[in-house]
């Protein structure tokens, strides 16, 4: 997905999405606050079913735990998901070689979500999309605030620090490849206190990829102060669904 595509000196202006976050841990769907405190939502298929009935864009479904034990549960959840739901997946969590991406792809995802993978071993990003293609291949970056003007990237779901500076990984990871960058603010993730304009202003001359903003949504203003500033960036959010802050009709109104 790109910003604008150009046909015949036509340019098409990509439409910000609105993306369901929905992280899972032991078969329920979870949220917490800066990734922490995770409290137990409900089931997942009922939840998604909902939000396509509801008429959301995409989908970004995440392992909340995988990686920290070295794994991923979801391919069955995707292939049940599948059956009935047709709007673009992402599937993140214990993404670790090309035969789960692979997995990922036959279960019925379109794209993968990698983070703690890619911090580990950045050619594994190349090798990625060498295999599979650039556009289904997305970096989660789980960013955290560690003095002023400086962000950290974390890994296993925001729980390990990796001593990196943000802007210096999202170089990394753009030259080794990717279709899309997921910014997830640490600070702001659950609070529903607004999406994290500081962080994004610090890395958006910087991204040269589609971007997806995660973390902080809580009510329609914060919505329209996003758009208005920073124009063609998605949004996934989570806590404004779950807890019917917010409606899905609502917040596409504001992107179209």
């Amino acid at each position: 997905f790109y910003s604008f595509l150009k046909f015949y000196d036509i340019t098409i202006f990509f439409i910000m999405r609105t993306i369901a976050r929905i992280d899972i841990k032991n078969n329920y769907v979870i949220k917490g606050i800066n990734l922490e405190g995770l409290r137990k939502i409900g089931d997942p298929i009922n939840i998604v079913k909902n939000y396509y009935s509801s008429g959301i864009d995409e989908l970004l479904i995440i392992d909340s735990v995988a990686s920290l034990y070295g794994r991923n549960n979801l391919f069955d959840l995707i292939k049940n998901i599948t059956e009935d739901i047709f709007v673009p997946i992402t599937l993140g969590g214990g993404i670790r070689s090309l035969k789960d991406i692979e997995n990922a792809l036959k279960s019925g995802a379109d794209k993968v979500a990698i983070n703690s993978m890619a911090l580990e071993n950045p050619n594994f990003l190349k090798e990625a999309v060498s295999n599979f293609g650039e556009s289904t291949i997305l970096v989660n970056i789980e960013a955290k605030k560690i003095s002023e003007g400086k962000w950290e990237p974390y890994k296993f779901c925001g729980r390990e620090k990796t001593n990196l500076d943000i802007n210096d990984w999202i170089n990394e990871i753009q030259s080794k490849g990717c279709g899309e960058i997921l910014l997830t603010s640490i600070d702001k993730e659950g609070t529903e206190t607004g999406f994290d304009i500081e962080l994004i202003e610090s890395v958006e001359n910087n991204i040269k990829k589609p971007l997806i903003a995660s973390g902080g949504c809580g009510s329609l203003e914060h919505v329209e102060k996003l758009k208005m500033q920073f124009g063609n960036i998605s949004i996934a959010v989570a806590s404004v669904l779950h807890y019917k802050t917010l409606e899905i009709s609502e917040i596409k109104k504001i992107l179209a």
